[in-house]
């Protein structure tokens, strides 16, 4: 048991930590610590019903519609090329901090929407969720499967709160004017090159 634990803990872990749509927005609201904890917790949830979707029989649906994963795949380049347009202006402003304080005064609300839209949007989410993890997970046994799922699911949890927290404890150094262009610089070349290599899959399904 503890062996598939482990496994799917690590595999999670493997497809969670390169820099993406939903680490950039999370480690954002922790340099800000506006509702940092409750974005990593949210976060942490949608990771728990997309992993579980995926491994307890949700994969088969992705991977035998082409439309469906078509779909996908060109809402969420949509997305992230408006959302790294977003990020280009910020750091490209004029008064880079106006422009920061302005993002710190949205409603709890407006920052719910966006981190779903970051998470659900994002074709990467489903395609390491079902396709990944749904596949690999989907082939163990009935017995197994739930803690190769556990491992999965902790992996995501450990991630987001270590993330915000870090990203919290940093936010001294990482909160002036010169550090917001260039993270916002940065957010906005990932978000766009995550959307020309979604584009690029699109074009060959």
């Amino acid at each position: 048991m503890l062996a598939v634990f482990l496994q799917g803990f690590a595999l999670s872990a493997a497809m969670i930590l390169p820099l993406g749509p939903q680490n950039v927005f999370v480690m954002n609201q922790g340099i800000r610590r506006q509702y940092h904890l409750m974005i990593a917790a949210l976060c942490a949830l949608s990771d728990i019903l997309l992993i579980c979707a995926g491994i307890f029989g949700g994969s088969a649906l992705l991977t035998r519609s082409p439309l469906l994963l078509a779909v996908v795949t060109w809402g969420g380049v949509a997305f992230l090329l408006w959302y790294g347009w977003g990020a280009f202006r910020t750091a490209l402003s004029p008064q880079p901090a106006l422009a920061v304080a302005q993002e710190l005064a949205q409603s709890r609300w407006r920052i719910v929407v966006t981190m779903l839209a970051v998470t659900w949007l994002n074709p990467h989410v489903y395609l390491d969720t079902f396709v990944v993890l749904g596949s690999l997970g989907g082939q163990l046994t009935a017995d197994v499967r739930s803690w190769f799922a556990l491992g999965a699911v902790s992996a995501s949890a450990v991630w987001f709160f270590g993330l915000a927290l870090l990203a919290s404890w940093l936010a001294p150094w990482l909160n002036t004017r010169l550090a917001q262009r260039i993270i916002n610089g940065l957010v906005g070349l990932v978000m766009w090159g995550i959307a020309l290599q979604l584009a690029w899959q699109g074009a060959s399904l």
